[in-house]
């Protein structure tokens, strides 16, 4: 039986203590003896999470188990740390089998120094702060996750139910993740390398009708010749002055919009259909599946063989 040890503090956001907790759970439900999930904060005083609620914990730092698994949430209390937490992080994390932040919970493991050194992720709202104040961290704002080593960082809040999952499924196997998956209502599919946005939510919405026509159209044409010539002509504009004002209103180069949006859908396809990879290729405007594989690997570190081996759902339940 492996202990996962959840630190609590004021003002943890209570999604990110939560959606861990129900997945580990869930798997001591599925396969009993697997895991035992316990909670301590520097007193073993109850904390209030930053929307109002109360959590009790099971222990004070002082009497907390070994932890195999050490997860560290984040929230507003992650912005001016208890320095009990940062000491008791500092002397216990070296010793934990794995350790685990979701959310801004980065910054309490980086101001410990347990990050240095290591690639790591974080909400995208702090992730320039955690690179700012701690130049000894590879921070990549990008991916939802991220495994380094004994090391496990999320994004925000929803994304420590998907690492969660992954823990589980590392140490106890698909099936039982994909049963906490079901019974969650949530689907074991989203790879670690997923963006923390879909290209609609990365992108910002350009100011000009134009410019935001041709983004909606992009997103429901991604079969279609997206060239940038193309899409200028629709927006009533040069190719060069629609290149500049797409990149200016929206932070993206369209091609790179194109791309996000062709890969977004074929992940879809690849997840929620039984269509082949020639014909998902051609319907997301790749042209021919090579080229949907260079995009998959260049992306997303598998191709679409294999991202639809580890990603589509079953189809029993």
């Amino acid at each position: 039986m492996e202990t996962v040890l959840v630190v609590l503090f004021d003002n943890v956001q209570s999604l990110d203590v939560t959606g861990p907790v129900e997945v580990f759970n869930g798997a001591e439900l599925h396969r009993p003896g697997t895991y035992r999930i316990r909670t301590a904060s520097p007193d073993g005083a109850p904390v209030r999470t930053s929307s109002g609620l109360t959590l009790v914990p099971d222990h004070s730092f002082a009497d907390a188990p070994p932890a195999h698994t050490l997860l560290v949430p984040g929230g507003a209390g992650t912005r001016r740390p208890d320095e009990r937490v940062v000491a008791w992080l500092r002397e216990q994390g070296p010793r934990a089998g794995r350790l685990v932040s979701v959310c801004s919970g980065a910054l309490l493991l980086a101001a410990a120094g347990l990050l240095d050194g290591h690639r790591a992720t974080s909400h995208w709202s702090v992730c320039e702060k955690l690179a700012r104040e701690y130049p000894d961290v590879e921070v990549d704002p990008d991916p939802i996750y991220i495994r380094d080593g004994r090391l496990a960082t999320s994004a925000g809040v929803t994304s420590g139910i998907d690492l969660a999952l992954a823990l589980v499924e590392e140490d106890i196997g698909r099936e039982v993740a994909l049963s906490v998956a079901r019974h969650l209502v949530v689907f074991l599919r989203r790879p670690g390398n997923q963006a923390q946005f879909s290209a609609q939510l990365a992108a910002q919405t350009a100011q000009r009708e134009p410019l935001r026509e041709v983004q909606q159209w992009i997103t429901e044409h991604p079969g279609a010749d997206l060239s940038v010539e193309t899409l200028a002509a629709r927006a009533r504009l040069s190719p060069r002055h629609f290149a500049r004002a797409f990149q200016t209103e929206t932070g993206m180069t369209p091609g790179r919009y194109v791309d996000r949006v062709r890969l977004e859908h074929a992940r879809r396809l690849l997840e929620d259909t039984a269509d082949g990879v020639e014909e998902i290729s051609r319907a997301c405007g790749y042209g021919t599946p090579e080229a949907m594989r260079r995009s998959f690997v260049r992306t997303l570190g598998a191709a679409p063989a294999e991202y639809r081996r580890r990603f589509r759902p079953a189809t029993t339940h």
